[in-house]
């Protein structure tokens, strides 16, 4: 068996089936603003969780002790990236870097400013109230997620049927070279 058919080979794999299925630059953007939502709002409801329950670190953010909502960087994340592709940075054939760093900062601006969705909507802070919790959660990441499994869905599927490939190639190996690797092909006692 060759070398690259090892346990790495799914890593390696992952460039090749990225340049693939995100050659179109739209569609790499598209990708990376879900994805990057998706795991802004993890990771910003994790925080508030163990701000909340005084676990960790983490703490509000005041100044002048007036709390200063994630909101806030949010929407500073979106005014920052509307105006740089208005001024189209990162958006020409040329900046791919630049492209996906901006949709990265997209993603991730717009999850802080719709996790607290709720407080501009009725202009109270309701973070933790029931109102301000039960609807959002749930749609916002079955949006996060079905944007990001219809943009990314060739690319999600082709690594998952590469990862089952290298997975019966292994066993393949197994088979052929023996349980331990010996190459005999015998059985390994059992105790």
């Amino acid at each position: 068996m060759p070398a690259s058919k090892s346990p790495l080979a799914r890593v390696r794999s992952v460039p090749r089936l990225y340049r693939k299925h995100f050659a179109d630059r739209r569609k790499e953007r598209q990708f990376i603003s879900s994805a990057s939502f998706l795991v802004t709002f993890a990771i910003v409801r994790a925080i508030t969780h163990a701000i909340r329950a005084n676990v960790g670190p983490f703490k509000n953010v005041t100044s002048g002790g007036r709390h200063i909502h994630h909101m806030t960087f949010g929407i500073i994340g979106l005014l920052t990236v509307g105006y740089l592709w208005m001024l189209e940075f990162g958006v020409a054939p040329t900046q791919r870097r630049s492209s996906r760093l901006t949709s990265g900062a997209y993603g991730a601006g717009a999850a802080l400013t719709l996790d607290e969705f709720a407080l501009w909507l009725n202009l109270q802070d309701v973070y933790w109230a029931k109102q301000g919790r039960e609807s959002i959660d749930a749609v916002v990441l079955f949006g996060a997620l079905l944007s990001m499994g219809l943009v990314g869905r060739e690319f999600l599927t082709e690594l998952a049927r590469a990862e089952q490939e290298v997975e019966h190639e292994g066993e393949e190996h197994l088979e052929h070279h023996g349980q331990n690797g010996a190459g005999s092909g015998a059985p390994i006692p059992s105790r």
